[in-house]
């Protein structure tokens, strides 16, 4: 077929201002078809060349470029993941912070760390459904917003992957060719549930807008044009009960049926986020009441539902089989510890590399320390939002920690006993545990230890050194910044101020002692009960849970032999500035015993059990004495004596 004609084809249409649907409407052709002209695959017979030309109002000639008025625009489109080296290379790009629309990212002509090859995985998957769970901020958006540019069959989205791996595969046949149902349930939040209904329809009813004017094309039968009126009023009022609501809960699979009947063609449906309603219930505490008609929503669209070609979904966690996925036997669930789409999801040390390098930064170990450490289905990532966040501002600092609230997590945690509390404790200490962990279910549909641990996995907060055995792993804190999470968490469960708690260990990393003493005695002032204060070890295990946030500077040691005894905490300094630090705990029930001699009594064991003995460099040696809230604070330090 002539390129020119091709060329001159889509020029003349967008001069009209036409969609690509739309005039395949008008020619009485299908979409594809009428998108192979423009892709120069098909060409169509003299007929239909006569009814072109009407619809556009221009001569043969012209679709023929045979007219030198016709003037063909391609635009410069942003290519993929460019390099300092890259020949040609006009202008440095800028970073999309924050974008999570595709298409916008690559009309800004942002930095673009190529993931299309997702795509190809996606079509050659044998699974109806797709379930990928990972941490929030890894991407999950921008990857599912690629998926439904790529295939949705009302837009033209082919230059966007211009330069890209897919753009440069024989799938980009594949390149809009079908009917999508995209939804991002990424804010479907609310305090209550009304206002979280209200969101959820809310997302649904702007799909159907987008489709209105096929929703009520003569090819759809009356009938269900009928239906879908009365499910989009009932979207757009956010009914909350009785019929209309039992019309909100069909609404994603009615609108696939729709678009089936419509365009001849089977639907991808694209859902990013799935599990953010199901999470902001549980936290807001109306999980019962709208479980159901989450359930309902999904599981139609999901199970049955004839007008379905593929769906792939994206959360944080699986929602149990038991609720929205019982009887869906086809369903592939992709954790993190699975290979499949494993390195799509944040970026390699390639990737994270060859970024750095383009705005004239070097990968360091400070910076493998604190963004790397993460482990998808096997391979090495690094989180991408801080790697962006660092390539744009140059400081480490902890992006990714102050993106979202952790309080399903601490609420968790509350709801959890002491088995899971013991084996927390020994991550603190020593950096990894080995746990049983279940990542197929969701905490609030079957609590227990091992689907905390499984949602500490999925949230970003853990990550798997090696599985042992099946839902047996080692798991670690990933690195530097998600320690700080740690010390938040760790805030929660003490019931201490976060920034008190952040103030003290502040003085006790600068070996500012009267400082630290002070801000010490004020966290135990105001700890919210005497009961949490029971013995020596009580006070013990709330001062390693504070040295949490010190992970990646300070090897940690609790109740470790060192010397000639078991020391209580020995915080080992990594880096030759940092003062290493030994305390040494102690408790007493009378009130009329001296606490500072008492707390001297701990620099004397200290000493006469040689708990420095490894040691080299400048030590601070710190006793602390407590009965009940009163406690005194003693030291040495090793670079004043």
């Amino acid at each position: 077929m002539n390129t020119k004609f091709s060329h001159c084809l889509m020029a003349l249409r967008r001069g009209k201002g036409y969609t690509q649907t739309w005039m395949a409407a008008q020619l009485g052709i299908s979409r594809s078809t009428y998108s192979n002209y423009e892709a120069g695959k098909r060409a169509p017979d003299f007929e239909t060349l006569e009814r072109i030309a009407d619809v556009l109002a221009c001569s043969v000639d012209e679709l023929f470029g045979r007219n030198n008025s016709i003037a063909i625009i391609r635009e410069e489109k942003a290519p993929y993941c460019i390099t300092s080296g890259l020949p040609g290379k006009k202008k440095a790009q800028k970073l999309g912070i924050g974008v999570q629309d595709f298409r916008k990212l690559r009309e800004w002509n942002s930095y673009y760390v190529d993931k299309t090859r997702m795509i190809e995985e996606f079509l050659e998957s044998n699974m109806e459904v797709t379930l990928i769970t990972r941490p929030r901020r890894f991407g999950k958006t921008l990857n599912m917003s690629m998926l439904a540019e790529f295939f949705d069959c009302t837009k033209e989205s082919r230059e966007l992957f211009d330069g890209t791996y897919i753009g440069q595969s024989e799938t980009m046949q594949q390149c809009n060719q079908h009917p999508v149902v995209f939804l991002s349930f990424l804010n479907a939040k609310g305090e209550n549930e009304k206002e979280l209904l209200g969101r959820v329809c809310d997302v649904i009813s702007l799909e159907y807008e987008r489709y209105w004017a096929i929703l009520h094309d003569s090819r759809i039968e009356p009938l269900r044009k009928e239906k879908i009126d009365k499910i989009y009023a009932a979207l757009t009022n956010h009914a909350v009960n009785g019929i209309e609501k039992n019309m909100e809960s069909t609404a994603i699979v009615e609108l696939c049926r729709a678009l089936q009947e419509y365009y001849k063609d089977k639907v991808f449906l694209i859902i990013d986020e799935y599990d953010t309603p199901f999470i902001s219930a549980s936290v807001n505490g109306y999980y019962k009441e709208v479980r159901g008609f989450l359930s309902v929503l999904l599981s139609s669209a999901l199970k049955g539902n004839t007008a379905l070609d593929k769906a792939v979904l994206t959360g944080i966690q699986r929602i149990a089989k038991e609720n929205i996925f019982s009887g869906l036997n086809n369903i592939s669930v992709c954790t993190v510890n699975d290979p499949e789409y494993a390195q799509y999801f944040g970026f390699t040390e390639d990737e994270t590399e060859e970024l750095l390098s383009y705005y004239g930064i070097e990968l360091t170990e400070e910076v493998r320390r604190m963004y790397d450490g993460y482990a998808f289905g096997g391979i090495h990532m690094y989180n991408p939002w801080s790697v962006i966040f660092y390539a744009s501002r140059k400081k480490l600092h902890s992006y990714w920690v102050n993106t979202g609230e952790n309080s399903i997590i601490e609420h968790a945690m509350d709801l959890c006993g002491g088995d899971f509390h013991r084996e927390y404790k020994k991550l603190l200490e020593q950096g990894k545990v080995a746990v049983m962990v279940e990542l197929d279910t969701s905490f609030f549909e079957k609590p227990g230890k091992a689907a905390l641990w499984g949602m500490l996995i999925n949230a970003g907060m853990v990550t798997v050194m090696e599985e042992i055995r099946k839902n047996y792993c080692m798991v670690r804190i990933p690195n530097e910044e998600v320690s700080e999470a740690f010390q938040r968490l760790t805030a929660h469960c003490l019931r201490v101020k976060y920034d008190d708690m952040a103030d003290l260990i502040s003085y006790l990393r600068t070996g500012d002692m009267e400082e630290f003493a002070y801000r010490y005695q004020k966290v135990i002032l105001t700890l919210p009960s005497y009961h949490d204060l029971k013995d020596e070890n009580s006070y013990h295990m709330m001062m390693l849970g504070m040295c949490s946030c010190l992970y990646g500077e300070y090897e940690i040691k609790s109740n470790r032999e060192s010397g000639e005894g078991r020391s209580d905490i020995i915080l080992r300094a990594l880096r030759d500035e940092d003062p290493n630090i030994i305390l040494e705990f102690k408790y007493t029930k009378d009130g009329n015993q001296d606490l500072i001699k008492l707390a001297q009594d701990g620099l004397k064991q200290i000493r006469a059990k040689k708990y420095d003995v490894e040691m080299k460099g400048r030590v601070c040696y710190i006793g602390l004495a407590h009965c009940g809230k009163k406690t005194e604070v003693v030291w040495e330090d090793s670079g004043q004596l």
